[in-house]
């Protein structure tokens, strides 16, 4: 009797040992492997990258055995800063900035995919009596230099033969520039959402021009570190893959996609709705004629080039034109 219990203790011990020695699997990624290491992606707050917290809770990502840690950034320009020093795999940002940020990138700066374009949701708001571009001439335009709205603002200026000298530009972060131009401190703002906003409250003001006469001129990215793509490559087509299955989940559970969006950034469905009118998701299609080389803004490699030049010649950010080849990598697309 005293051996079989002495057996059944040293079985019990033994049991014990190994159970609680064995790997542990994350809950919420049962089809991507254990030992698989995270992928960091910065996101914030653009309508076109808020859609990655659908794929964090439908278990998309797991659906596609990858890993991902997703990390909000209140503050945009803190996330360029993080992927450029290798505190970030991935980062959710617009190709003006990556271009801008590409020089001093220790891990190198990719470009794997657009999420989607500003079709409208990037707005130069203007006093009641300013209604053409013309009208600019002389008078004080509140925006961040070297931003997306300042790009803008530089495209439509061209467009009539003019320049940048023809105005005088404020710089002030996009919320003190709206907050100026809502208070009649200046004539003019470039904004994105939600500031638009604050700045149509000035009485008489209007919308001028908007990102939607200028197709393709404000690309949002996923951009992940050269380091990524060498260490981890499948990974990298995951994470592309992901956001395909985003947009059909947006498809296929309007209610429940509208609902996790809400829920993430504290807005209404109807808010939700103007910002998202405001931006043209990319699909597999879009993708593909956008990596595709071109001479009209629609094509990256053409974007890249107008951009790199705006940074050397009116915002002097840049020392040299950014390799497009090394920029630019389309490989990671379905196909």
């Amino acid at each position: 009797m005293t051996k079989k219990i002495w057996t059944l203790a040293v079985l019990l011990i033994l049991s014990f040992f190994i159970t609680t020695n064995l790997p542990k699997r994350s809950p919420t990624s049962d089809r991507a492997s254990p030992a698989m290491e995270n992928i960091t992606l910065g996101y914030s707050n653009w309508s076109g990258w808020w859609l990655w917290e659908i794929a964090e809770q439908e278990g998309l990502f797991a659906k596609n055995g990858v890993n991902v840690k997703l990390q909000w950034f209140d503050n945009y320009t803190d996330s360029l800063d993080a992927l450029a020093a290798g505190r970030l795999d991935a980062n959710c940002q617009t190709l003006n900035d990556t271009i801008a940020k590409v020089e001093e990138a220790v891990d190198g700066e990719v470009v794997v995919l657009v999420n989607d374009n500003s079709h409208g949701n990037d707005k130069i708001i203007v006093a009641e009596d300013i209604q053409t571009i013309q009208d600019l001439s002389g008078r004080e335009v509140a925006l961040e230099e070297g931003v997306v709205d300042d790009f803008l603002l530089t495209l439509a200026l061209e467009q009539q033969q003019m320049s940048r000298d023809d105005v005088k530009i404020v710089n002030l972060e996009t919320g003190a520039a709206a907050a100026a131009f809502a208070r009649g401190l200046v004539d003019g703002v470039g904004a994105f959402p939600p500031f638009w906003l604050t700045a149509l409250k000035r009485e008489g003001s209007h919308e001028l021009i908007s990102s939607r006469e200028f197709p393709g001129a404000i690309p949002d990215l996923l951009v992940v570190t050269q380091k990524l793509i060498d260490e981890r490559p499948e990974q990298v087509r995951a994470l592309v893959a992901t956001w395909f299955d985003i947009l059909s989940f947006m498809e296929q559970n309007p209610q429940r996609a509208a609902e996790i969006v809400t829920n993430l950034v504290g807005i209404t469905s109807e808010e939700l709705k103007l910002f998202q009118s405001g931006v043209k998701l990319f699909d597999l299609d879009d993708n593909l004629l956008a990596f595709e080389r071109g001479n009209e803004m629609i094509h990256l490699n053409y974007a890249a080039q107008k951009i790199g030049k705006f940074y050397q010649e009116e915002i002097p950010l840049i020392d040299e034109q950014p390799d497009i080849n090394s920029l630019l990598n389309s490989d990671f697309l379905p196909r």
